[in-house]
């Protein structure tokens, strides 16, 4: 015990320890509290999320050629034909690849969900109200064919085969394990062909292109009851065997020409594949044959989605004759039958094409990265599916979307998170008819409508040296800018852009290039902007997106040139060891276009102004019409378009206006952030030297841990300021106080104005690609609803601008109807001008 005298000494000095305690706690909370509302605002006195700049520099410093390596390795090791077992393994795979980059914890069952279920609905349907990436499968249940028997075979006079060609990809030995054990993994075979077995006399149909077809009729040249070889280019093979459908023949066989790979064949000193770099003669482009330019996805359900008890029709946009595609070796063999110098002349061929057509499950992978402004999507997508092992298509392609996904997943690790929701997808069944985007897109055509701001397509990533865009006029100024702002993947002297000008290096013994490849390859880069950068047709998974629902999409990649090693497109020897030693070695490009695309998503979602381009579109509307007016001219198709041209020029008037107001809506929320910026530093100064003081007169009792310092001023970029500040006002608001712990302070009533004013200005910016919809579509394939850009209907890749005005003339050759497809466009445009007036 202790003595009386000293029990008050003890509670003394407990009371002064108490004391100390209590004074302590109240200095450490009220820091604390102070150093929270330095957190949250302006200052680096903490980790702060990267925004703008800052975010796309961090995002640029992810993707890596390693890494793309290794996961080209493991998607392209194996065939993953639509539907096949094999593909739903890389839809797990990819599946797997976004839950782990995007931080997402796997579900206790696969989240797989057949299309058209509760499940399905409602993960796309939610994205607006979600708060943390998720990512799941979608199944759908489109009607796919497969091979079962198939045979070319040469008959003698007596009906006996004398020649059976051997149609099975081979090659003569080499270094490529890949292209010897999956030879005959896939058949070579065309997706949606038309079963059948037909006997006739072998024509030469050139490129079968609809001219070489009206030419060849002109001349009195029957294809009645004949097999039809083709060569491959020019336009979409599906519309080679439409043109010979309708000519009356009874089948189509379709090569591709060596004479078409420029410089880079054995004729010119290359060896062959996999010795070398030219083709090797065995090679066999397979490649879906449904009619593109009519409607795309599944045949049996056009403009609604398929669902595995979805009612379905016979089909229209599918062949009625049977086709196969062949190798450059047969192809000579079957020329034979056409020299009259040759034994084989004057034989019969016999055609059998023997499939099996069911409905097919296939699957696409989707994950979304919500956003601030969550109801406002920026869709990036890629196919999955190949035709074998597809290193170039689509592998090369869907490693530079894994990339973007790496690189947004660090993004979000540092605590970003998108102005905009960001959805990824991997598309299916791509190569059979856009199958996997299309069912998706008329699955949810009114949430895409009302959300989906931008679609970034990418198909293959690198098969050459140049680089090739193309985009929607709305968005080409990004696409370009974009690209000029990043280095060359191989030259860093260079800009990204200066690979449009790229042209290979393989002139061997003789330079010449055959000059009808020339013209084919000049009518494809014709159609290049004010800025080089091609309008959209078709032929990839942007289709639906932008021609039928009217969302602003781009596409693009390294194609080959006449100088590059020749890509085996669609063939088995499209395989990893090509891609590593031909295609792209060490994947500079594969990077290279991640990087491009990823920027381009990142300025789309973060832009508090979209970065959309209206005078540059109507100034090229102005181009379009020029075209017409030639084409009426050549057609002697007698009529005005006087008044078509004051529409276009009315349009192009708002546009300015519209410019003019984008300008003076940003200013003016930037004027109100800045003031705020610059009042909230002089405010933070006064307080931070308070605090000093406090701190140092008190930093006895706080401990060694706090020591008296320098506090210098924190200050975050303007532009990372301006970026925070401008989701207020969207939906997911952010409080006052992630703004300033003087919250009330804050011009509230002024910003709100401000930030209304830009969500006008983005409205309208969203609304002008939408313009060109029109709920009647184009003559005679109505699935088509922009009036402004489609795939041409008889070319099918490429792009046919104000296609029912330009069909009107050209095909139809009906003054009447011309007329009428002008006076459609004039309302669309008087209209699409009051909607952006400002």
């Amino acid at each position: 015990m202790y003595p009386l005298d000293k029990r008050g000494d003890l509670a003394k000095r407990q009371r002064l320890r108490n004391a100390s305690a209590r004074r302590k706690t109240a200095f450490t909370l009220v820091a604390g509290a102070v150093l929270l509302c330095y957190a949250l605002s302006p200052g680096k006195g903490r980790p702060t999320p990267p925004f703008g700049k800052a975010a796309e520099s961090l995002f640029l410093s992810v993707p890596r050629e390693d890494k793309a390596i290794k996961a080209s390795r493991l998607y392209a090791s194996k065939p993953h034909l639509a539907g096949s077992p094999q593909d739903l393994v890389t839809a797990k795979e990819f599946l797997h690849v976004l839950q782990t980059e995007l931080d997402i914890t796997p579900p206790e069952e696969e989240p797989i969900y057949k299309a058209g279920s509760p499940e399905s609905k409602d993960a796309i349907l939610s994205i607006p109200s979600s708060q943390r990436p998720r990512a799941w499968i979608d199944t759908y249940y489109p009607v796919l064919n497969t091979p079962l028997e198939r045979s070319v075979q040469i008959l003698d006079f007596n009906g006996n085969v004398e020649v059976d060609l051997d149609l099975v990809e081979h090659h003569d030995g080499g270094p490529d394990d890949d292209a010897s054990k999956y030879g005959d993994a896939v058949p070579t075979f065309h997706g949606l062909s038309r079963a059948g077995d037909v006997v006739g006399t072998i024509l030469d149909g050139g490129y079968c292109t609809k001219q070489e077809f009206d030419s060849f009729v002109e001349k009195g040249i029957s294809f009645e009851g004949s097999i039809v070889l083709c060569r491959y280019g020019g336009n979409f093979r599906g519309l080679k065997v439409k043109g010979a459908q309708e000519a009356g023949a009874a089948g189509v066989l379709i090569f591709s020409d060596v004479n078409d790979d420029g410089t880079v064949t054995e004729a010119n000193g290359y060896a062959a594949y996999p010795l070398g770099p030219a083709r090797n003669p065995n090679s066999v482009q397979r490649g879906g044959v449904q009619f593109v330019s009519m409607y795309p996805g599944d045949p049996t359900t056009p403009g609604y989605p398929s669902y595995e008890n979805s009612t379905r029709t016979e089909g229209e946009n599918i062949p009625a004759i049977p086709s196969l595609p062949l190798s450059w070796a047969n192809a000579k063999i079957l020329f034979r039958t056409l020299n009259e110098s040759d034994s084989l002349y004057g034989k019969r061929v016999r055609l059998l094409n023997n499939v099996n057509t069911t409905v097919t499950p296939i699957w696409n992978t989707l994950a979304v990265i919500p956003g601030h402004i969550a109801d406002e999507v920026i869709v990036i997508g890629n196919h999955r599916d190949a035709w074998v092992l597809g290193a170039t298509d689509p592998i090369s392609g869907m490693v530079s979307v894994q990339e973007l996904v790496r690189g947004l997943g660090h993004l979000l690790k540092k605590g970003w998170k998108p102005l905009r929701t960001i959805l990824i997808a991997s598309w299916d069944a791509e190569e059979h008819g856009l199958i996997g985007s299309t069912e998706w897109g008329e699955d949810f055509t009114e949430w895409i409508h009302e959300h989906v701001v931008a679609y970034l397509n990418l198909d293959s990533s690198a098969s050459g040296s140049r680089l090739r865009f193309s985009a929607s006029p709305l968005l080409a100024h990004l696409v370009r800018r974009t690209a000029e702002e990043l280095p060359h993947p191989v030259d860093k002297d260079r800009a990204l852009w200066d690979a449009t000008t790229d042209d290979g290096t393989l002139f061997g013994i003789n330079g010449t290039v055959n000059l009808q490849s020339v013209a084919i390859k000049a009518m494809e880069l014709s159609a290049v902007d004010g800025v080089g950068i091609s309008p959209l047709g078709s032929g990839s998974d942007y289709t639906v997106f932008l021609q039928r629902i009217g969302v602003p999409s781009t596409n693009g990649g390294f194609t080959s040139t006449f100088h590059d090693p020749v890509y085996h497109y669609h063939s088995v020897f499209d395989t990893e060891r090509w891609q590593e030693l031909y295609g792209d070695p060490g994947f500079h490009r594969h990077i290279a276009i991640t990087k491009h695309l990823g920027l381009q998503a990142l300025r789309i979602s973060g832009s508090v102004v979209l970065p959309f381009n209206t005078t540059h579109y109507t100034t090229e509307l102005k181009g379009y019409l020029s075209r017409v007016e030639q084409l009426s001219s050549e057609a002697s198709i007698g009529i005005s378009f006087s008044k078509l041209r004051k529409s276009i020029q009315s349009l192009h008037k708002a546009s300015l206006s519209l410019d003019h107001e984008k300008e003076k809506a940003e200013k003016s929320l930037r004027r109100i952030m800045e003031k705020w910026h610059r009042k909230q530093e002089k405010r933070g100064r006064r307080l931070r030297r308070k605090l000093r003081k406090i701190i140092c007169r008190m930093r006895g009792d706080l401990g060694d841990g706090w020591k008296c310092k320098e506090w210098s001023p924190v200050v975050r970029e303007d532009r990372e300021l301006f970026m925070i500040a401008a989701h207020i006002g969207f939906e997911g608001d952010f409080e006052p106080e992630v703004l300033s712990f003087g919250g009330p302070e804050f011009p509230w009533k002024k910003f709100r104005k401000a930030v209304k004013r830009i969500q006008e200005v983005n409205k309208k910016l969203i609304a002008f690609e939408r313009g060109f919809i029109s709920k009647g579509g184009i003559k005679d394939r109505e699935w088509f609803k922009h009036l402004g850009v489609a795939p041409g209907k008889w070319l099918g890749y490429g792009a046919t601008t104000f296609p029912a005005l330009t069909e009107a003339i050209t095909f139809e050759r009906n003054a009447t109807l011309a007329k009428h497809e002008s006076e459609r466009l004039i309302e669309l445009f008087d209209r699409l001008s009051d909607v952006i007036s400002v």
